[in-house]
């Protein structure tokens, strides 16, 4: 039996300023280390921000130069992956000593993605998960995501992984992931509504893990001036209200959902949980039935270009 703390980090970008966002992460990081913390969870896009209510001037079969250099914009608040700003937060998790899962927006050439960067407890940058679909309007900012960042990283509690937002409705995820023995399903997501709280409970009573959502509570006021924003203009208007959440792997509600404000929320859990869930339920043991259903998943990168040495 293992006991551990685990924290989930409900807090918003700092508006447009990504060195002052990543400031505030390393300091976040140190709060949940001081409550106990081994495991945290930060939002989706946390570090680069996540644009709720942004349009970026476009519709269907066209583009305003307004929205080009919003766009341009919020690209250079995107950070490298790795890079300065993942060797800060690196630097914090260590002197922490603490694993990570934090939401970025990763800036590869022109593209960017929404990214889940995983940090072990000596600082080093584990690995990531790009989201495979953005949802809705997110595809005119966003990148796709491929199999080859569907990966778990080792802890002394299980093996860590994430799930971004929306893609926790992607049943073939979901069980690609049950399939690498997770055990701490993080799922950063920018799903505020009351629903999303069921569906975190559900995933761990399917995947007998432990689940660990935040979401950001992001006012207008820390939304970046550099973009129109479509819901309001209004500096206390709540663009995010965070739910925030932990769920044990028993599917018992153990923080959260939380809605008041910024906060670390915090709870206890049993890695013994795991096998006695999976006692009477393994997804992807003796609840399966591979005679009947199986799942062929590509994890190797998608590149448009490959090159050939001459022989």
């Amino acid at each position: 039996m293992t006991k551990f703390t685990a924290a989930v980090v409900q807090a918003s970008t700092v508006a447009g300023d990504t060195a002052a966002t990543v400031r505030k992460a390393v300091d976040l990081i140190g709060e949940a280390a001081r409550r106990g913390a081994k495991v945290a969870v930060f939002p989706e896009a946390f570090i680069g921000g996540y644009p709720k209510g942004a349009g970026f001037h476009t519709y269907l079969g066209g583009r305003k130069p307004e929205g080009r250099q919003e766009f341009a914009a919020y690209h250079a608040g995107a950070i490298n992956v790795p890079g300065p700003e993942t060797d800060a937060i690196g630097n914090a998790v260590r002197e922490a000593g603490l694993f990570l899962t934090i939401g970025v927006i990763e800036r590869d050439g022109g593209t960017l993605y929404c990214t889940a960067l995983h940090f072990g407890d000596d600082g080093r940058l584990l690995g990531k998960h790009r989201k495979l679909m953005p949802t809705a309007l997110e595809r005119i900012c966003w990148g796709f995501g491929d199999g080859s960042t569907m990966n778990t990283v080792d802890t002394p509690f299980g093996p860590m992984g994430s799930v971004i937002c929306w893609e926790n409705y992607m049943p073939m995820l979901r069980m690609t992931m049950f399939s690498k023995g997770i055990a701490i399903y993080c799922a950063p997501t920018a799903d505020d509504r009351d629903s999303w709280a069921a569906t975190m409970q559900h995933v761990a009573l399917e995947g007998r893990c432990f689940v660990l959502s935040a979401c950001q509570y992001l006012r207008r006021a820390e939304f970046s001036d550099a973009m129109q924003n479509t819901l309001s203009d209004d500096g206390d208007f709540v663009l995010m209200r965070g739910g925030s959440m932990i769920v044990d792997a028993l599917g018992r509600v153990v923080a959260g959902p939380d809605h008041s404000g910024e906060t670390i929320l915090t709870a206890e859990l049993d890695t013994d949980d795991i096998p006695r869930g999976k006692f009477d339920f393994d997804v992807v043991g003796h609840y399966a039935r591979p005679d009947i259903f199986t799942l062929t998943v590509n994890e190797q990168p998608m590149l448009p270009v490959i090159g050939k040495t001459p022989e």
